[in-house]
């Protein structure tokens, strides 16, 4: 391949700088023009372009968010848009793409390969929900983000012998809640993924805190999926008398410096989806797998279940309280 388009889509995650570097560099390392396309599949229709030296990527790997922006596109959820999208790569010579970001933009890059424009997906959600890979681009970063605001958040809520509910994201996935949980020390990850009993959790809180030299005050870590953060405090306030506050962390979580996982993780995706690109590979999703990069077909990969942490919450269970 003489020329590919590299585009970031959907929600933003720390390390999706370091992925656009290190596909620019992989390919112009290999001799191919490398084009940035601006806003995702949005600004593809819109012809948003910028061309990519190895200096329009220098100084970037540090940097969170995404370089090229990013935006969700409603049109390229159905087959003419999918086809607009085609014609414009033709139009301007892309002989194949990159495309960094979650399962919906996973789904616009399989369409664009069915119509002959091969295209590699980059796992980049903060979420970890992509069903083939065992990482994805932005996890570390923002469970690392979500753990430095509650261990900021215990501090007030040790003074004042509070319950603090936090609410982190992971809109279809619990991933972030448990593993968040189990680093801060919560009492409890409430996730969509296991059944949850507020009766239970609000009897343990009450055994302990009745004890001598009895804990106090209590974090509980919600999935933003399962919602009901605000219900939830006033619940366990109403079942414990203990006073509880609920914090939405939200979008916090997508921004800053990415870690050294994700900058590395982020290089090693981008580089390996180079190389296939110029095999002239597309329809392939580059994954994690035994903790080696590897790459998938790409309606294979979405098609596949992915398992809940279930070790890690029966840990979190075992050594809360």
């Amino acid at each position: 391949m003489k020329k590919i388009g590299v585009l970031t889509s959907g929600g933003d995650a720390p390390g999706m700088n370091a992925a656009v570097r290190a596909v620019a560099r992989a390919a112009l390392s290999r001799g191919m023009e490398v084009v940035g396309i601006q806003r995702g599949y949005v600004g593809l229709l819109n012809r948003e372009f910028v061309e990519i030296k190895a200096t329009t990527v220098s100084g970037i790997i540090q940097r969170g968010g995404t370089f090229l922006y990013t935006a969700r596109c409603p049109e390229f959820r159905n087959m003419e848009g999918v086809k607009k999208g085609k014609a414009v790569c033709e139009e301007i010579g892309l002989e194949g793409l990159v495309v960094i970001g979650g399962d919906g933009s996973f789904r616009g890059a399989g369409d664009l390969s069915s119509l002959g424009i091969p295209c590699i997906g980059v796992p980049g959600t903060i979420d970890n929900d992509i069903q083939c890979t065992e990482y994805t681009i932005g996890y570390d970063t923002a469970m690392n983000t979500a753990v430095e605001m509650i261990d900021k958040l215990r501090d007030t809520t040790q003074s004042h012998d509070r319950c603090s509910v936090v609410e982190v994201m992971g809109r279809r996935a619990g991933y972030i809640a448990v593993n968040v949980a189990i680093a801060t020390g919560a009492e409890a990850a409430i996730t969509l993924e296991r059944p949850y009993d507020l009766n239970a959790i609000a009897a343990k809180m009450t055994k302990t805190s009745s004890q001598k030299d009895g804990k106090h005050h209590f974090i509980l870590v919600v999935a933003e999926g399962v919602g009901q953060t605000e219900n939830i405090a006033r619940e366990i306030q109403e079942m414990t008398g203990i006073e509880s506050r609920a914090t939405i962390l939200g979008h916090v979580q997508r921004g800053g410096a990415p870690t050294v996982r994700d900058r590395i993780v982020a290089t090693e995706m981008g580089y390996h989806a180079v190389e296939l690109l110029s095999e002239g590979i597309g329809n392939r999703i580059v994954g994690m797998k035994d903790g080696k990069i590897y790459d998938i077909d790409l309606q294979e990969g979405l098609a596949m279940k992915k398992p809940f942490i279930d070790r890690m919450y029966d840990i979190l269970v075992d050594t809360a309280y």
